[in-house]
């Protein structure tokens, strides 16, 4: 991993979406790359220094399975987020899964483990 922190954050509820960003900020964490939809999460990671990712599994009426597969293909860490009731799938079934209602400890800590030395 880089010595980067960016994290993606893939989430379609502004209002979540705000939420995660302050816990974020008053983790100490910078600004997350934000995108609703998968082709934009896609061309995040195209084009950004992603170091880690929170991804929202419902995203809409698609899944957030692709940007999972781009994440797991460059080695960068994630985890996903869910309402409630979301089978993940056996490639990523490993991964961390936070569920909302997000606490500040949980997403704590992910951010650690995403970036433990």
């Amino acid at each position: 991993m880089t010595d980067n922190r960016l994290i993606l954050l893939v989430e379609d509820d502004v209002l979540i979406g705000m939420m995660l960003v302050d816990m974020f900020e008053a983790l100490g964490f910078p600004e997350p790359a934000q995108a609703a939809a998968v082709p934009d999460a896609l061309a995040i990671i195209e084009a950004r220094p992603v170091a880690a990712a929170l991804i929202d599994i419902n995203l809409g009426e698609t899944k957030g399975w692709p940007v999972a597969d781009a994440l797991a293909q460059r080695g960068i860490p994630f985890a996903f987020t869910s309402g409630g009731g979301d089978i993940i799938p056996p490639a990523h079934a490993h991964r961390k899964l936070v569920s909302k209602p997000f606490r500040l400890s949980e997403i704590e800590a992910v951010l650690n483990d995403f970036f433990k030395e």
